[in-house]
């Protein structure tokens, strides 16, 4: 999709549409809308006196214009009430925007700069969430359809008031697509089926952003893993015929500061059928998203690259399929991670934290301080939060605390849950170091413990995205499947350390 500018009044644009936005219980229209409706001869205005027109939140009106403008139709799109509109709002009003007008068979649209002028909220910015919204909203995984005709929204021109505010528009758009491409990137690396989305294809994907970004990638193969140790990795490795990959990309920001450094680590279970604690048929459907989280490393990696914020990142991807083949690891099997720590397997289906003990480990053999690890680890923390917030966990409350505020400063909820040190009698093992298990009971803060295990001094937070690295629904920015969390919160907290 291409996006341009043009500078004046937005009425005067020639296109198949444009797009005004309108906050609720407006009673005098100014700005773009107000243009508009003077143009329609106050038709907005009698619509919103009807009350057919309310400006609430994600509110799409459609109006023909009958010549009365050079565009043939006018979106008026609801931002609800003045007070809550926020980058988010903007952002999902974008992608339903973009959805209805492309279900009208529009190719091309203007659109005025949403949200400018509420409160916190700058051109800059809303530029951005308009952009990312477009891109993200309108995004379909449709490759292996045979046929591919549905209408595609080609190019959107923004509308802006004069020159004065070209450049800071400019600046929003493209750090805009930036983002949203490392967010459908990791999307469509997680919407892949299983047989096309293996490990060695994560590897690849992973050396198609290297080559465009120019950063470092290196792929461990088995023998480098078993060389370096990393046992839980190759446990759970063992039952597959698909070969495991340890994918590293290397961005260095700041290459004359080491310890100005920060890792991302994500599980990529390219397939998660549980081993020999087989899941059941409808637990095994959605498997083929176990990797979701190092998709998200990859997405970000590449957005990183692009936006060269002042540190070093390394992302770390553990990838393998977790099979039930007459090598696969058994229950009471004991490996031996990457630090030397010994883990008694309880269950062959708890094995993301199982490939992400050797990933954080190998995270902090690179001298690594500060650490964040992302996956659909548990079931239980979709029982707790939903698919409304990611669970966030770890060993440092100042750490967790700057992971947070970057989701939020995206709009990526993420909700703390507790890792009190009695939780970690529920793992002990009568044979082994560790179980890698612990019960029903706190399901979510035992997997973030385990993983924690291998932090080894760092600082160290655990993302459980279970319940949020997928929709079954289209609401806003997100049609179904994948939806790339948590790409734009990596992003963000980068740039926040770039900025300290």
């Amino acid at each position: 999709m291409e996006f341009s500018l043009v500078t004046g009044d937005i009425t005067q644009h020639d296109s198949p549409a444009i797009v005004v936005g309108i906050m609720q219980g407006v009673t005098e229209l100014t700005g773009a809308v107000g243009k508009v409706d003077l143009a329609l001869d106050g038709a907005i205005a009698s619509l919103i006196e009807d009350g057919e027109i309310k400006g609430k939140r994600g509110e799409i009106t459609l109006l023909h214009t009958l010549g009365k403008l050079q565009a043939k139709r006018v979106v008026v799109a609801g931002l609800g009430d003045a007070d809550s509109v926020s980058i988010n709002t903007v952002r999902a009003l974008a992608g339903s925007v973009g959805r209805f007008l492309r279900s009208k068979g529009v190719t091309n649209y203007a659109s005025a700069i949403h949200g400018a002028g509420a409160e916190g909220l700058g051109i800059t910015e809303c530029a951005q969430a308009l952009v990312e919204g477009a891109e993200l909203g309108m995004y379909r995984f449709d490759k292996h359809k045979s046929e591919q005709n549905s209408p595609q929204v080609e190019s959107i021109t923004l509308a802006v008031d004069d020159d004065s505010q070209t450049e800071e528009v400019e600046t929003g758009v493209n750090r805009g697509r930036i983002i949203a491409d490392a967010v459908n990137l990791c999307r469509s690396m997680a919407n892949e089926p299983p047989n096309f989305m293996t490990p060695t294809a994560m590897a690849e994907d992973a050396l198609g952003v290297a080559t465009s970004t120019g950063i470092e990638l290196e792929v461990l193969d088995r023998p480098q893993m078993t060389e370096l140790g990393m046992g839980a990795l190759l446990g759970v490795a063992q039952g597959s015929s698909e070969p495991p990959k340890l994918i590293t990309l290397r961005y260095n920001g700041d290459p004359d500061n080491e310890e100005n450094n920060l890792a991302i680590v994500g599980k990529g279970i390219t397939f998660d059928s549980g081993g020999l604690d087989l899941k059941s048929a409808a637990g095994m459907l959605e498997m083929k998203s176990d990797m979701a989280g190092g998709a998200s490393i990859i997405g970000a990696m590449k957005a990183i690259a692009q936006l060269k914020p002042t540190i070093n990142v390394v992302g770390i991807v553990p990838a393998t399929e977790n099979m039930p083949g007459g090598k696969a690891q058994r229950p009471s099997d004991v490996v031996t991670a990457m630090n030397g720590k010994t883990i008694e397997i309880g269950n062959t289906d708890a094995e993301g934290r199982l490939v992400l003990a050797d990933g954080v480990a190998y995270a902090r053999s690179l001298g690594i301080t500060k650490i964040v690890d992302v996956a659909t680890l548990t079931g239980a923390v979709v029982v707790a939060l939903g698919n409304l917030a990611s669970g966030i966990f770890g060993n440092d409350q100042t750490w967790i605390d700057t992971v947070i505020q970057a989701g939020e400063d995206v709009g990526e909820r993420l909700w703390q849950l507790p890792t009190f040190d009695e939780y970690k009698d529920q793992y002990k093992s009568d044979i082994a170091d560790i179980n890698n298990t612990g019960g029903r009971g706190a399901g979510a803060t035992i997997g973030a413990l385990i993983i924690g295990e291998f932090a080894d001094g760092a600082q160290w937070a655990h993302l459980d995205i279970a319940g949020t690295n997928r929709t079954s629904k289209v609401d806003g920015f997100n049609p179904k499947g994948a939806t790339g969390a948590p790409v734009r919160t990596l992003v963000a907290l980068a740039e926040s350390l770039s900025a300290e």
